[in-house]
């Protein structure tokens, strides 16, 4: 195999789903790799072909099988392969933006896709309708059976460019020639909290490019509604990009280490704050629990070790290892785990069971919403008593 250009990007990989994406481009070329040579692989796939009663799989799928035997060697959920049309999508969710043209999906009975368009997207505007259903993109048939993230890599593209939609409302097929525009996948919600109007709550859903900006826009906005106090809601994050994690923390801090890290073989890398972030006056605590992941641990595993804030919650899932991604010539991934990163002064995450919460709270707990009310108590205990 020819590798002509290969993009590595550094990245905390998310436990247990999809995301996965780009942190600190570097691209390396390879402009004269190893020939491989595999003997006995050659003479079982000689022997396959021409003796079993089933066909070969064709490539990629035959290609794409002996990629992930290989790297089942490795044990470790952190090293792999992904195909091209989950890698488009996962790079779009942590770069916060994707080409599109603003449709949901939803399968009727027959399991065909319907397309249900976004209002004032795309869409909506050249004259997709409700329940359209979508049977062919570009030169590309829809059938049945496609995978729903298979239909959404072929819709996504460059932002700009444009996409051929044919679709089939009644009795009557319908094409549309539909020019993508950036659509905005947040990764920062906020409110005010309904018990207590003077906690700000910020919940981060992945470590995304635009997370640290959306932190600071999250935190001006509640501020302006009379926020003092603020929880920082990192619960079910798995993680995402290294350095925009890293940033995050640094809005928090005015001195100190956020983490170190270390590759094999080299030495120990600090991420250091660089002045007094523009949020470390504000007093606060950060919510955890199992689902808390990666780079999301950075984050909280940062703001408890430098005494900035109080975890509540459960222990962290602790995944303290660092992936470098290569984008591959047919627009799949390899993730390959590189290094390992910890907070000063901690163990590895994976070594004490993730990160302990200052205020551990039960997960069971049967009240409407127990971390906001316990959030209020520890933050405004004492005004709470005095008034």
């Amino acid at each position: 195999m020819s590798y002509k250009r290969l993009t590595l990007q550094l990245f905390l990989v998310l436990v247990n789903i999809v995301l996965a994406f780009m942190a600190g481009y570097m691209v390396h070329g390879y402009l004269n790799p190893p020939e491989l040579e595999f003997p006995v692989l050659a003479e079982v796939y000689d022997l396959v072909q021409n003796h079993a009663y089933d066909p070969v799989p064709e490539d990629p799928t035959l290609e794409y099988g002996m990629i992930r035997g290989l790297l089942a060697e490795f044990n470790d959920p952190n090293t792999r392969f992904v195909e091209p049309p989950q890698h488009e999508i996962e790079t779009d969710a942590l770069q916060g933006a994707f080409g599109g043209i603003g449709v949901r999906f939803v399968r009727d009975e027959g399991n065909a896709i319907l397309l249900y368009p976004f209002p004032d997207s795309p869409a909506r505007e050249a004259g997709i309708a409700d329940a359209d259903r979508l049977i062919q993109v570009d030169d590309t048939p829809i059938p049945i059976e496609m995978p729903e993230n298979e239909v959404t890599a072929l819709i996504r593209g460059p932002e700009g460019e444009r996409v051929r939609i044919l679709v089939i409302r009644g009795e009557e097929q319908l094409e549309f020639n539909i020019r993508r525009v950036s659509i905005p996948l947040p990764s920062v919600t906020w409110h005010i909290a309904p018990q207590e109007t003077r906690l700000g709550v910020v919940e981060i859903n992945i470590i995304a490019a635009s997370t640290p900006d959306e932190v600071q826009k999250a935190f001006d906005d509640l501020l302006s509604q009379g926020a003092t106090k603020f929880v920082l809601d990192l619960r079910d994050n798995g993680g995402g990009l290294l350095e925009p994690g890293v940033d995050v923390a640094r809005l928090f801090l005015d001195n100190g280490i956020v983490m170190e890290q270390q590759y094999r073989g080299e030495d120990i890398t600090q991420y250091e704050v660089n002045g007094s972030g523009t949020l470390s006056a504000y007093p606060m605590l950060v919510l955890v629990n199992h689902g808390t992941a990666s780079a999301a641990e950075i984050i909280a595993g940062a703001l408890q070790a430098n005494q900035r804030a109080q975890l509540l919650g459960a222990p962290t899932f602790g995944k303290d290892s660092v992936q470098f991604i290569f984008d591959l010539q047919d627009g799949s991934s390899l993730h390959i785990t590189a290094a390992r990163w910890w907070v000063p002064g901690t163990a590895f995450p994976t070594e004490q069971g993730g990160l302990i919460p200052d205020v551990p709270l039960d997960p069971n707990d049967p009240g409407t919403n127990p971390a906001i009310e316990a959030a209020i108590q520890v933050l405004f205990g004492d005004e709470i008593t005095s008034n």
